[in-house]
């Protein structure tokens, strides 16, 4: 049986100083970060869009050691009728259960499994492999088998991890599913890193979201073909170059199954 790609935009939230807070930002390579609007409302519009998940991700909880922003997540899971994935900051199974209980379907983990690998098979057992989305933030680099490396701490900090072998780890352990994220490609709009996906790919069976670099409706085909099961983006939908309805179109066009 053919599964449907999925077609995710993605919330990049950073806490902010207003009544709000939290605000979607969007950058290049996770700096220089620009204003991309309030995340409930952008969550709202590509629900109506025609999106087939959302992920939410708390880009600064884990870097500044606080909890994920429960009161934004509650809002936006209020304001759509998708899946919802929220991840940042997630620490122990206590605070998956709270995303769970303030609205997410599933849940993100990254930087505290990197340092406890058993938080998955906790999290697995408690929850269920469904809800769980291991969070992989991976840059090329020449130390490591595969030539890529996991990083953490939204981007700043490498840990000398193969990213294949973790991925591998990773769903092993109990990981429902891979966000993989190439923070090589991330907001250049230069396309998908397709020699990533496929080495993931190769390496795991559970369904694998492609993140980082899609730039034009052109790159999101490819990605499938390179193994995604499903294609995220940020910026191109959060500033209107691209609309979901025509990565649809490009990926229906290139013969793959859509919903």
């Amino acid at each position: 049986m053919t599964v449907a790609v999925r077609v995710i935009p993605c919330l990049d939230v950073a806490e902010s100083a207003g009544p709000a807070g939290g605000r979607v930002v969007k950058g290049v390579r996770f700096a220089d970060q620009r204003d991309a609007g309030d995340p409930v409302a952008l969550a709202a519009a590509y629900d109506a869009a025609g999106a087939d998940e959302l992920v939410f991700l708390d880009v600064t909880a884990s870097a500044d050691g606080r909890a994920t922003m429960l009161d934004v997540v509650r809002r936006t899971a209020e304001s759509v009728f998708i899946p919802l994935t929220v991840g940042g900051g997630v620490r122990r199974v206590a605070d998956v259960d709270l995303l769970l209980r303030a609205g997410a379907d599933k849940v993100g983990v990254n930087t505290a499994a990197i340092a406890r690998p058993a938080l998955l098979t906790e999290i697995a057992e408690r929850f269920g492999r469904q809800v769980l989305t291991l969070s992989l933030d991976v840059r090329r680099a020449a130390g490591v088998p595969s030539g890529f490396e996991v990083t953490t701490h939204g981007g700043r900090q490498g840990t000398g991890l193969d990213a294949v072998e973790w991925a591998r780890q990773g769903t092993a352990l109990g990981a429902g599913e891979i966000l993989l994220n190439s923070m090589d490609r991330d907001g250049t709009k230069d396309g998908f890193d397709l020699t990533l996906i496929a080495a993931v790919r190769s390496a795991v069976t559970t369904p694998v979201i492609a993140s980082g670099g899609a730039g034009t409706v052109g790159h999101f085909p490819p990605a499938v073909a390179a193994g995604a099961d499903a294609v995220l983006a940020a910026s191109v939908f959060h500033f209107g170059e691209l609309a979901i309805g025509d990565v649809k179109a490009a990926l229906r066009a290139a013969g793959h199954e859509v919903r």
